[in-house]
């Protein structure tokens, strides 16, 4: 087994607590590499790290800083398939859509390098005669990246590529379940040419190391993509700074009587059963039609039957593991409350026998909007199918539950399509099209528990990572009062 060490200041480091942990293969169960268990004063030695280089970061023009992230966003294409491999392997999703977190990084990577020549803001006319006024984007300083397992190559690159052409530098925590993936992130992004120090690999647990990212005031912005229950711990700990927080989805696709049934099925099986179910923007509702419901459940479940489980590296599997068998126990006993509960089990429900942390695709039908399979995220393969009588209710349902993150609307009535657009209490929302597919040059984050407000992708990406400073240019030669000195024009005599 491979042992790694953290990178700070340019230079890998092992933890002063002197501790490892393992990352495992969770197709197998096996480990795959052992990395250093950063404590609190490793925090520290990053967010030193990244001070001192941020002063000279900041520095370079913004389009040599974009120069870089294009230089990168090719490298990670050069890579890609070691990289979807390494994704396939550490995380498990399979093969194809581990390309695909590879190409949501690259894609971002190349839109981001962009904004090098554009860090858009405003100029505007001043009340004053012979005074100029405009605004400009400074960088925040040094950036806390706290990120997740479940797009271990695009997460990190959807914080660290904004945070980078900005003129920040950064500390990036990932999850302790995919360290591989973010340390070859990290030195892609070393050999592209970020300077030592500007970007720094603390790994560990959250309850250290990224603890001490939210509560650490050098630490000027911190972005998280996680539990809901650690963003309010941050929200409530990290004092006065920027805050992104972006924290889950209990997402639903309605299904009207109009709807193509073939079409929203494909939708269906890509948002319950893609990446296992381990995405924020996961289908784990099913609102239908009451007059198609029963037509619907059929299809759905002859085709979940027929999903493959396997390894992530195995190009015929359709569903990978879950990531560790913690994640494995916590769908098990949302399927016993389900049953519990009085839902009905139309298949799956059960973990997979053998090696790995799989579990079979479930779907349950005759559920109320109030269960708790039908209000708790599950982040697993786990999908609930509501019945309702009509477009009103279906929004009705969809906006049920604490979060608002996806949603998606199958009909072939316009009218219903926009009243889904216009009042579906979501950041996202798909007409005809699964919950998954967000591009990165669109705002992307969602409402209510969903998270703070912040919007990573596209534009929004640089506004996350960047503070506005008001400039004001007085040329007149003499001292200017705003709201007190009046333009009164030519006095007549």
């Amino acid at each position: 087994m491979k042992k790694f060490k953290m990178l700070v200041g340019g230079k890998l480091v092992s933890s002063n607590s002197g501790k490892t942990f393992v990352s495992l293969n969770p197709a197998t169960g096996k480990p795959l590499a052992s990395f250093p268990s950063g404590n609190e004063s490793d925090a520290r030695r990053a967010i030193d790290a990244a001070e001192k280089a941020g002063e000279k970061w900041k520095k370079v023009p913004p389009p040599k800083r974009g120069m870089v992230l294009l230089r990168f966003s090719q490298l990670l294409r050069q890579h890609k398939e070691e990289l979807a491999r390494l994704i396939a392997t550490e995380m498990g999703k399979v093969i194809a859509e581990s390309r695909g977190d590879v190409q949501e990084a690259i894609d971002m990577a190349e839109y981001i390098a962009g904004e090098g020549r554009r860090l858009f803001s405003f100029t505007t006319t001043s009340e004053l005669g012979n005074k100029f006024a405009m605004a400009i984007r400074v960088p925040v300083g040094v950036c806390g990246l706290i990120t997740p397992w479940n797009f271990p190559v695009a997460i990190p690159v959807w914080k660290l590529a904004p945070a980078l052409v900005c003129g920040n530098s950064v500390v990036l925590k990932p999850s302790s379940d995919t360290p591989l993936c973010a340390l070859r992130v990290v030195q892609l992004l070393r050999e592209a040419g970020v300077p030592d120090g500007v970007v720094n690999l603390v790994t560990g647990s959250g309850s250290a190391a990224g603890k001490e990212l939210v509560v650490n005031e050098r630490v000027r912005a911190v972005s998280f993509t996680g539990s809901k229950e650690a963003g309010l711990w941050i929200a409530r700990n990290a004092g006065i700074k920027k805050l992104g927080l972006e924290l889950g989805g209990k997402n639903a696709v309605i299904i009207m009587d109009d709807a193509d049934l073939n079409l929203a099925l494909e939708g269906v099986l890509w948002a319950a059963f893609g990446t296992s179910g381990q995405r924020c923007t996961a289908a784990s509702r099913v609102i239908i039609h009451e007059k198609v419901e029963k037509k619907f459940e059929k299809m759905l479940v002859g085709k979940a039957k027929k999903l493959r489980l396997g390894a992530g590296a195995n190009p015929s599997s359709d569903v990978g593991p879950l990531i560790n068998r913690a994640a494995l126990e916590k769908v098990h006993r949302y399927t016993e409350i389900g049953l519990s509960e009085g839902a009905k089990l139309l298949c799956g429900g059960a973990p997979a026998k053998g090696r790995g942390f799989f579990y079979k695709p479930t779907v349950f039908s005759g559920v109320t909007p109030k269960m708790r399979i039908a209000q708790e995220e599950i982040f697993g393969p786990t999908v609930s199918i509501i019945s309702v009588s009509g477009i009103d209710e279906s929004i009705k349902v969809a906006n049920s539950v604490e979060y608002g993150l996806s949603s998606s609307i199958y009909t072939k009535n316009i009218s219903n399509a926009f009243k889904a657009i216009e009042r579906i209490e979501a950041g996202l929302t798909y007409v005809n099209s699964s919950t998954i597919g967000s591009e990165v040059h669109l705002p992307f984050g969602g409402v209510k528990h969903t998270g703070n407000g912040a919007r990573e992708g596209g534009w929004t990406a640089v506004e996350e990572f960047s503070e506005l400073k008001t400039v004001y240019v007085d040329y007149s030669g003499k001292l200017q009062k705003a709201q007190i000195d009046e333009f009164e024009g030519k006095k007549k005599k």
